[in-house]
This record gives C-alpha cells, structure tokens and sequence, in this order.
C-alpha cells in the first residue's frame, strides 16, 4: 500500500470527522447486535407459553417489550448507520475534490513536452476514473473495513460463549467463503484494470474523432473510422464480458456458503436441542442471525483487499504524473514588476521531443515601447522566440533578459501576466464569446470589450449573431470561422493591456484589408508597449520599428523596411514578391 501512502496527509486533515464516523459505525454495530438476543428471548417466550410456564398477559407483555427493543434497536442502528455514511462517505468526495483539484493543478504547471508526449484521453482517465477507484478506498473500504473488525471482535467470541459447537460449524463456510471471494476479486482487479486502461484509448480515439470531424468528413472517411470504432467497441465488449463473467460468480457463491452455514447451524443446533446439550430452540435462530449478519463482512474481506488493489493500481497510475517535476520552475517568490525591455543573448534552444534546434545563437535587442517584426520560413524559429519570452520553454544555452534581469530571476506569474499572446492556432472555448474575451481580464466592463472586439475589427461580426456576445461558441471555437477567431483572440490580448504583445501570425486568415485596419488599430492600441509580430506577410512587418528576418534558426536579416527593401535578399525577394500579387 506504499502508493496510497500519499493519500495520509488528506487523512490527516479530516482526521476529526474520520474519526467521528468510526465511532458512529461501531455503535450502530453494537446496536444491531442488539437484535438476535431478543429474537432468541421472544421464542423463549413462546416455549414457556407452550409448555404453561407462564400465563398468557405476562407472555402477551414481555413479547411486546421484545418486540419494542427489537424495532429500537433497528431505529437506532439505522438511524446511527446514516450518521456514519454522511461522515465517512461525505469524507471520500472531499478527498476525491482535492485529489482532483491536485492532480488538474499539476497538470497546470507540466511544460509542454508533457502533453506532447501524452494523449488528452489518458489524462482525462487518470482524473476521473483513477480518482474514482482510489475514492472507493477513501470511503466504503474503511467504512465497510470498520464495520467488518467490529462484528468480528463483538460476535464471534460471543457466539462461542453462548454455544461453542454451533458457533465452530456456523463459522467453518465462511474462511472458505472469504478465501474464494479474495481469488475472485484478484481476477476481477486483473480484469477490470485492462478494462480500465482500455477505457483511456476508447476516450483518446472518441476525443480525437470529435475534434477532428471537420478532416474526417472533408476526407469522406466516416465508413473507415466507424469500422475502427466498432473494432474498438467489440474489443471493449470482450474484455467487459470476460470482467461480467468473473463477477458473475460473486454473489451466488455467497447464497451457496450462508446456505451451507444456516443448515449447519440448524442441524447442529436441532442435534444438541433434542439431546438436551442446549435448553431452547430459540439459540438456533439467534445463531442464524448471527451467521447472516456475519456473511456480508466475511465476503467483504476479499471484496475490501480488491478495492485496495485497485486503488493502489490507481493512486500509482496517479503518482507517476504527480511525481513528474515541471521544467519550467517559479524560482522567485517576491513581485517583479516588467517594463518590456527584451535582450536575447546568444539563445539557442533545441526541442527536446524531436532534437530540432530550432534557434542558433540568436542575439537581439528590444526596448521598451519598440515593435519587432520577425519573418522567416516555415521552421525557422519564429514561434519559438516568442514561447521562450513567456518562458513556456527554458532555453538550451545563452540567456534571455527582461528589463536587464535574467528571465529565470522574474517571478513566473508577473512575466506571463504581463504578456497578451495571440497564439498562430486561435483557440477559443466551449463558452460565450464574452467570456472568451473577457478570459484576459475577468472584471472588464461593458464599454472596454466592445472597444477591444472594435479594434480587433469583429464587434460587427458579433453583433450579427442572434445572441450577439452572449454567442455560445462550439469546442475550441468551431462556431467561428478562422478569421473571427483570430480577431476574438486579439480582442482578447488587447483587453488585457499588457507590457508586452505577442501576435504570431494571427491575422493569417484575415483578408488584406481587414488585416490594414486591425495593424493600424494595433499600431494606437500597442503605443508605448513592447510589441511581437510573427508574420508571413510583409504587410504586417513594413510599419515595425525594427524587422528580424530568421532562417534555419539565426537571424539572417535585420533592420527597417526601407533598409531592408535596399538589400539584396530574403526580405527584398519577399516583398517584392508579394507586391506583384497585389498588383494581379
């Protein structure tokens, strides 16, 4: 159990109502056991009668004494197992909350080589249903555990108290009961943890399928993805049957032992009443009560040991990833402010999942205020230079300062509050496009979305919805064209007014004249602020204050436009290039 050792320190701290519920169980266990004395005394009773050794009123009043302690006892028991579910139980959803919310925390500081390396569907499991079976351990294993060590301390030494040879042969079924359960269930965690693992490729394989609907219908592929979905579905059906056939034996292997049990109690018991070694017929059927109330928490011993298997398969599923320290590390604890100078000093930085060193040395300057054009072919490092100044990736070798300090000396959340980064994929969420605007700043009003979505040229796209900005938008903004969702995802980044601007290459969707006015809008909207262009086009580059051409990862041209349009090269090739296009 040394991978569920992590779940002590939540132990710990509902350690009071954990404990609260443990004495609940073990009254409400001491008050059911309440129950088949009086059943024993009520035949009693009944035997006196028969045999005119008490008359009838006083028979009549002590059966319903018996009776009222009986319902009592019921009452209370009942009413105490209620109390303990509402502790112990209500103590396992805590437990999964903060499990969860650990676990989608850890997550949130995971670089992104994690998720490069990991499929959504995998981690979706690990969350839900993991948490889920280490849940059942946190809960109904120590409930129903408690419940199980009280009836075994407080019964079976009763029982041989009050009838030694009836209480040896009622108890000899149930070690095998609980031996056949035990194997049963280690089949069942076998089973049911394939079952597990392959409800993660089911998740990734639906997961993708739906985010990529629009290649699979553009591609005509539905006939050869329906056909992987139902081999898929009747390789799940297969391993869930093998799981049901398993579990199949469960219960009715339990019937047969509490079965053999009774008939060894009733024999046994009517072999020692009718050679007089036992006084009353009604110690028989108190001892069936006991054997019935004994038959659950026997069987449950090998259904609590597979619970703690796969909880422990579960939690150590769980740890891998808890255990995974993120690269990028918060290594300042005290507020930085930024400014927006940036200096890259000799950075070269290589990908770690595919080894392509995709920047070389690259040196370069930005003052507070300037804006910074940067081109280059597809590969060259442009995007890279922007995920290294929001630190979404450490470099390899040389050093990035912001405002002259180290970028590893900035406190991480300062650096990246003080970026507005406009990502070359838009990405939007399931959610209204108000809320997706306001993502940068939640206390925005009214007045500075509208101002943002004019600026970023799409308030009167958005008013051309029937519920405007109140608009639900499809999974990752599939409701907008790409256009729109990059304008949104500016509209975003302007709202949050910022130090320093990112935009890579997101007006790639946008037609030449809407793309002018967002520049010249961008242009009075990011005055004074240090500002990223990552573009194809030198339309968006031309009005920079400085442009860095890239290629292969070093910088292969740097300057102005006019300078740049001088010299023979990359630049000059490009523009003219795209000029004559403009012209056709």
């Amino acid at each position: 159990m040394k991978e569920l050792k992590h779940l002590n320190k939540y132990f710990r701290k509902y350690g009071l109502k954990l404990f609260i519920g443990i004495i609940i169980t073990i009254i409400a266990r001491v008050f059911q056991l309440v129950m088949p004395s009086y059943v024993k005394n009520s035949i009693e009773v009944v035997e006196q009668f028969i045999r005119g050794e008490i008359a009838e009123s006083a028979a009549r009043n002590l059966l319903l004494e018996y009776i009222l302690i009986i319902v009592g006892a019921a009452l209370l028991s009942g009413f105490f197992t209620f109390l303990m579910r509402q502790t112990i139980i209500n103590v396992s959803r805590y437990i999964e909350f903060d499990l969860k919310n650990e676990v989608y925390d850890h997550y949130q500081v995971l670089n992104l080589d994690f998720y490069k390396r990991n499929r959504t569907g995998d981690l979706m499991n690990r969350i839900s249903e993991d948490v889920t079976q280490v849940r059942m351990y946190a809960g109904p294993a120590i409930m129903y555990g408690i419940q199980t060590l009280t009836l075994f301390v407080c019964l079976i030494p009763l029982m041989f108290i009050k009838a030694p040879t009836i209480a040896f042969y009622a108890l000899v079924p149930l070690p095998v009961l609980s031996i056949l359960i035990y194997q049963i269930s280690r089949i069942i965690h076998k089973r049911s943890t394939v079952v597990q693992e392959f409800l993660s490729r089911l998740s990734t394989f639906a997961q993708e399928s739906f985010s990529g609907v629009s290649v699979i219908k553009a591609y005509n592929l539905e006939p050869q993805l329906n056909g992987e979905m139902g081999t898929l579905a009747h390789e799940g059906k297969d391993k869930s049957m093998d799981l049901a056939k398993v579990n199949a034996w469960f219960f009715p292997l339990m019937i047969l032992l509490i079965g053999i049990s009774n008939l060894c109690v009733i024999y046994v018991g009517g072999q020692q009443y009718l050679s007089g070694e036992i006084a009353t017929f009604g110690i028989i059927a108190e001892f069936i009560l006991y054997v019935n109330m004994l038959t659950w928490p026997v069987a449950i011993v090998g259904w609590l040991t597979s619970i703690v298997q796969r909880a422990e398969a579960s939690q150590k599923r769980i740890n891998e990833f808890l255990k995974i320290e993120p690269e990028i590390q918060n290594e300042v604890e005290g507020h930085t402010p930024i400014q927006g100078q940036v200096e890259f000093d000799k950075v070269s930085f290589t990908y770690s999942d595919t080894n392509i060193e995709a920047l070389k040395e690259v040196s370069f300057r930005v003052n507070a205020g300037e804006t910074v054009a940067i081109l280059g072919k597809t590969g060259s490092g442009k995007s890279t230079v922007l995920e290294l100044i929001t630190r979404l990736y450490d470099t390899t070798s040389g050093e990035i300062r912001i405002d002259g300090v180290p970028i590893r000396q900035l406190n991480l959340k300062d650096l990246r509050s003080s970026i507005g980064t406009v990502p070359q994929d838009a990405f939007l969420f399931s959610d209204s496009i108000r809320n997706n605007i306001k993502f940068g700043k939640e206390e925005a009003s009214e007045e500075e979305l509208i101002d943002v979505a004019k600026k970023a040229v799409v308030h009167n796209n958005i008013m051309g919805f029937s519920k405007t900005y109140d608009t639900v938008l499809g999974e990752r903004g599939i409701t907008l064209s790409g256009g729109q969702k990059q304008r949104v995802s500016i509209a975003r980044a302007l709202l949050r007014d910022p130090e320093i601007y990112l935009f890579d290459d997101c007006l790639s969707a946008v037609d030449t004249e809407t793309e002018e006015e967002i520049l010249s809008n961008l242009k009075k909207a990011s005055r004074n602020r240090t500002t990223f262009i990552v573009s194809h086009r030198v339309s968006s580059a031309k009005n920079a204050d400085r442009i860095i051409v890239l290629e292969d990862g070093q910088i292969l041209q740097e300057g102005t436009h006019d300078l740049l349009v001088e010299q023979e090269g990359y630049y000059k090739e490009l523009y003219m290039h795209q000029l004559s296009e403009k012209e056709t």
